[in-house]
């Protein structure tokens, strides 16, 4: 699977340029008609596989093709050296593609757009407001806490399960299980209330969310490629089904908002933290963007996590001399097996322990190397760019799958340790974008990942049923056709 980036845009007009610079329009294509290479995949089915194509395309065209798909131009570029092109022409309001299905959703039901929606002054002017509570050291510092008591939880109940298997051996698919735990966590950490999930399934309300999410995800790929006004017109179930599950995602975020301004109202947050809380005590951001962005968090926040979780559980399953290695850390970091006999003494603060594991978060950039959560990251240079000796212009517009040997010796290959070296790593990671207009929940996901296997790792062993490579699949994120068995055991 080829090292990749995705510039994205609309159809522009190219023009040749001095010093033998080749015109847009000679940049190497895949496929000459944009509607029916749209139906070709469309029928195919093949949307889930749009990874592999891009992999075929890069062998056949080299390391930059054009691909019209329905009603994009897409230039698709290979190398860290492009990436860092871009990130220089991207101009002071970076501009990412637009998701016209949700967009049209937000404008059918009258709801604001946030910030993953927004471009321009306004999203300048929300993103300035939300860092501060997201992204900044003292914000994370807040919501650490929260993540790490919903870790603590599901793990604890994992380790009852396991006591309660018979030879002390629990073998399962953890897919269901971590899409519970990465609600429960972005739940916790977002309005400052608790689902209560770790113990199983929940209330209805949380299955029929996780159920919406899985349906809006799915449901966007193939809208991606259509134009506004088919969408408008359009009356298929796809169409229905998406905006359906947009609706449910919509009152669930909504139902927990209410819960939170009810209690801001009456004098306080009612003892909850949480990202939200802080949003309105603040009063940067008027309440109608509160609300759209906490949502965007809220539908964002579940499967983006929840697939690499997935990933590094199995890589570490069938790595087990990285899995000892990360053990080795943590015990160094203050945060071995727990005790026989709880409570457990207090331990270093939650700062301090993130920033003692440098291992485990090559490990978790490692697995979204191998297994990016989205395989685009779009950009629409402010500026005219020469890449590859072709003129790119202006408006037209990136993603990077590290699997090309071109960047990363033996590719294949599940190794941390590449990510600590001296090695210039510039623009080889970007699962998580690049820039200022770098994914705004980088740092909640981050943490919500390092703890919960921090939990996992000082509880058990995890052992891979099958060390055989997982088939992944792209349905608007990269995860696995068939989620892997693994097999978890305690250490002690």
């Amino acid at each position: 699977m080829a090292a990749r980036s995705w510039l994205w845009g609309r159809r522009a007009g190219g023009s040749g340029g001095a010093g033998g610079v080749q015109p847009f329009q000679a940049i190497p294509r895949d496929g000459r008609d944009r509607w029916l290479n749209l139906y070709r995949i469309w029928r195919s089915d093949g949307f889930q596989d749009f990874h592999r194509h891009m992999e075929g395309s890069f062998q056949r065209l080299g390391p930059i093709y054009r691909e019209r798909v329905g009603a994009y131009d897409c230039v698709n570029v290979l190398l860290p050296r492009d990436a860092a092109q871009l990130f220089r022409a991207e101009g002071p309001f970076p501009r990412r593609m637009g998701i016209e299905a949700w967009r049209a959703h937000r404008r059918l039901r009258n709801h604001k757009c946030g910030l993953f929606l927004l471009n321009g002054q306004a999203w300048r002017s929300d993103r300035l407001a939300l860092n501060p509570a997201v992204l900044s050291p003292a914000g994370v510092r807040k919501f650490l806490p929260l993540l790490d008591a919903v870790a603590g939880d599901f793990v604890a109940a994992m380790r009852h399960r396991v006591q309660q298997s018979p030879g002390r051996a629990l073998t399962l698919d953890p897919h269901p299980l971590l899409f519970r735990f990465t609600l429960e966590a972005s739940t916790h950490a977002l309005y400052g209330e608790r689902l209560g999930l770790a113990a199983g399934a929940g209330r209805g309300g949380a299955r029929r969310f996780l159920g919406a999410v899985q349906a809006m995800l799915r449901t966007t790929l193939p809208l991606l490629f259509l134009r506004a006004p088919l969408l408008r017109r359009l009356r298929a179930p796809l169409w229905r089904e998406h905006l359906r599950a947009w609706d449910v995602i919509f009152q669930h975020a909504d139902g927990s908002i209410q819960r939170l301004c009810g209690a801001v109202g009456r004098g306080g947050a009612g003892g909850r933290g949480g990202i939200m809380a802080e949003l309105l005590l603040g009063g940067r951001l008027p309440l109608d963007s509160v609300k759209a962005n906490v949502t965007e968090f809220t539908a964002g926040g579940v499967d983006t996590t929840a697939m690499p979780l997935l990933f590094t559980l199995f890589e570490l399953g069938r790595n087990p001399g990285v899995q000892r290695a990360l053990r080795e850390e943590l015990r160094a970091a203050g945060v071995g097996a727990p005790p026989a006999q709880p409570p457990a003494p207090p331990g270093p603060p939650l700062p301090d322990v993130l920033g003692a594991l440098p291992l485990l978060r090559a490990a978790i950039k490692e697995t979204l190397r191998l297994y990016p959560v989205g395989i685009t990251v779009q950009r629409y240079p402010a500026t005219d760019v020469v890449l590859h000796n072709y003129h790119v212009p202006a408006g037209v517009a990136l993603y990077a799958m590290g699997r090309s040997p071109e960047v990363f010796p033996n590719p294949e290959r599940y190794d941390p340790s590449r990510w600590l070296g001296k090695e210039d790593t510039s623009f080889k990671a970007l699962a998580f974008g690049f820039g200022a207009r770098q994914c705004i929940g980088r740092r909640l996901a981050e943490a919500e990942m390092m703890l919960f296997l921090a939990h996992v790792l000082r509880n058990f062993t995890i052992e891979a049923v099958s060390t055989e490579d997982i088939r992944t699949v792209f349905r608007f994120i990269l995860m696995p056709e068939k989620s892997p068995l693994l097999t978890f055991r305690p250490l002690d």
